[in-house]
């Protein structure tokens, strides 16, 4: 069913200007007025008028002018906290020795999942989830598992859809008897855990632009390395790179699908009136 959504937001992105309504939209889409509104509404969080509100330009624009520019709470560079559906997300960087073990003596669990923006690998070892990633297609899916096995060569990698559910669950929670505490496993550079720790700061219904990330994490000049470091976080969604547009309140490009990114702001943004205020 995210194909029928993706195609619906494609639509909204590219007739923004024209402000279609939903009979256009339902035509496009090729289903019913009141089955597209019914899903689009459960899959994305909003109904497809409010959801076109959030791919404006100068929405994004309004909400980067009003936000400040959060001071990151982080620790040595290596660890911060910050809140995703209300649950505690802390993060943890792998030693440089550990980095160089390539994963040697670890266990990572791997699930494939349904989530709400589509197929979801996601992995984790006893030290936390070390990959979430979203895919569409059976060869985005294998790529998916081959890149784990290429970032974690001598790991024990094995596929267990039980071990990881109770994570998926926890990871896109709207419900509060599905929240829990969640650890992350990040595996890069001392100044990809400050950026990838800074984002954690970056409240669910809020976006800031690249420039304001390299503030936050003290190297205002470092603003394409900081980009450099966002393009290639690992763990998708729970560290909110999405959340990242440019100055201009252009939403730019996203790894895994620009209407993925578009799609997950508007979600976030209809339950952050929910779980932040």
């Amino acid at each position: 069913m995210y194909d029928r959504i993706a195609k619906a937001i494609d639509y909204l992105d590219t007739h923004r200007e024209q402000q279609p309504c939903l009979a256009d939209l339902s035509a496009h889409v090729g289903v019913s007025e009141y089955h597209l509104q019914r899903v689009f509404s459960t899959w994305v969080g909003v109904s497809p008028k409010q959801f076109l509100q959030h791919l404006t330009k100068e929405s994004a624009k309004r909400r980067l002018r009003s936000a400040t520019v959060m001071e990151a709470a982080l620790d040595s560079g290596l660890s911060g906290t910050g809140r995703l559906h209300d649950l505690m997300i802390t993060c943890e960087g792998m030693t440089p020795g550990d980095y160089r073990r390539h994963g040697q003596g670890l266990r990572i669990c791997f699930g494939l999942h349904e989530s709400p923006f589509g197929g979801c690998l996601l992995a984790a070892t006893e030290r936390g989830i070390c990959k979430l990633a979203f895919f569409d297609t059976d060869v985005e899916r294998e790529r998916l598992e081959r890149e784990l096995a290429g970032e974690w060569k001598q790991a024990c990698i094995e596929r267990d859809d039980v071990v990881t559910r109770p994570l998926m669950r926890a990871a896109f929670a709207t419900d509060m008897r599905e929240r829990r505490p969640l650890h992350l496993l990040l595996r890069g550079s001392r100044f990809q855990l400050k950026v990838w720790a800074a984002l954690l700061s970056v409240p669910a219904g809020e976006l800031v632009a690249y420039e304001q990330v390299a503030a936050m994490i003290g190297s205002p000049a470092a603003t394409r390395t900081v980009a450099s470091a966002i393009a290639k976080n690992h763990i998708g969604y729970l560290i909110p790179c999405h959340r990242v547009i440019r100055k201009s309140g252009a939403f730019g490009r996203y790894r895994w699908g620009d209407h993925r990114k578009q799609a997950i702001v508007g979600w976030e943004a209809s339950l952050s009136a929910v779980f932040y205020q």
